[in-house]
């Protein structure tokens, strides 16, 4: 009877009363229906207003294609280029200790801490017609600002912490123990890397990915900066949108934005996804029996 007395009153102890949890589920639902459900439902709302016809012209205007095309291959070159740049940074932060550590990490979180425009701007000082390479850029011919290169480093720069920073704390909570014993048992570096590291973060990795390439076709300041804005050439879909909003075009520029809004929820489906295999394999690596091999001793029969 003393253990049932205990119990319950730690239950009650732990437990918020029920008016608690209801007011702040519903401050919570509130939150979520007033900045996020409505204004998306807006979106779509006004891209709608004048049917089906006006919103799929919007869309197959030449100036919107170029845009789409621009915000693709921009994305396309930015996420492989920051994919590789997160895992080897985040291996070496995480997996090695080394002098300018510290300096290194700060780094990454660098693109965090400085406002997009200002990057953009450095780069306008750097590569413009009046920078520091721009006449010698200029005496060869070669364009990046107010160019395709421009708009691409603008978005690297912007995107490449997603990767790093999603794979450090989850390479630092593994540790080293199946590294140093797959490279006991003779696995090469390559080996290591491809059977036992490369499982352990695969899930950390598409999360990272994901969100990297959501930012990167999301981005506008550091873009707006070294694009020039013009039409049809360098302007991605937040900068068309914007174009045509200030040209009173409101239903298309809402058309355009709708298909960023697509982008986003299919970008948490896709997460959403990925989680939840995660947690499945999270289960089934759990009711595993201790006796199960690990990946180091499948490295060595190789």
């Amino acid at each position: 009877m003393s253990t049932s007395v205990v119990i319950r009153r730690n239950t009650i102890s732990t437990t918020e009363a029920p008016w608690v949890r209801y007011t702040l589920t519903g401050i919570a639902l509130v939150f979520v229906v007033l900045f996020l459900i409505l204004p998306l439902a807006a979106v779509f709302t006004e891209a709608l207003r004048k049917g089906l016809g006006a919103y799929f012209a919007a869309l197959q205007e030449p100036d919107a294609w170029s845009a789409i095309k621009l915000t693709l291959i921009a994305a396309a070159i930015s996420v492989p280029l920051n994919l590789v740049f997160g895992v080897a940074a985040a291996w070496a932060i995480a997996k090695y200790e080394f002098r300018g550590k510290s300096f290194l990490t700060t780094l990454v979180d660098l693109p965090f801490s400085v406002s997009p425009v200002v990057a953009g701007l450095i780069y306008v000082l750097m590569f413009g017609a009046q920078g520091w390479f721009g006449p010698w850029l200029a005496a060869h011919d070669i364009k990046i600002i107010f160019a395709v290169p421009g708009i691409v480093l603008a978005t690297v720069f912007v995107t490449f912490p997603f990767i790093a920073r999603e794979l450090i704390p989850l390479m630092q909570a593994q540790g080293n123990d199946e590294e140093q014993a797959a490279i006991v048992l003779g696995a090469t570096g390559w080996q290591t890397f491809w059977h036992v590291t490369l499982p352990n973060i695969k899930w950390g990795l598409i999360y990272g990915v994901i969100l990297c390439n959501a930012r990167a076709m999301g981005e506008f300041g550091a873009v707006s900066v070294v694009s020039g804005h013009i039409r049809g050439q360098t302007n991605t879909l937040p900068l068309h949108v914007e174009i045509l909003y200030n040209e009173y075009q409101s239903v298309a520029a809402f058309a355009v934005a709708s298909l960023l809004a697509i982008l986003a929820l299919v970008t948490l489906v896709i997460k959403s996804v990925a989680e939840w295999r995660h947690e499945l394999e999270l289960k089934a690596a759990a009711d595993l029996p201790p006796e199960q091999p690990r990946a180091a001793p499948a490295i060595a029969a190789q």
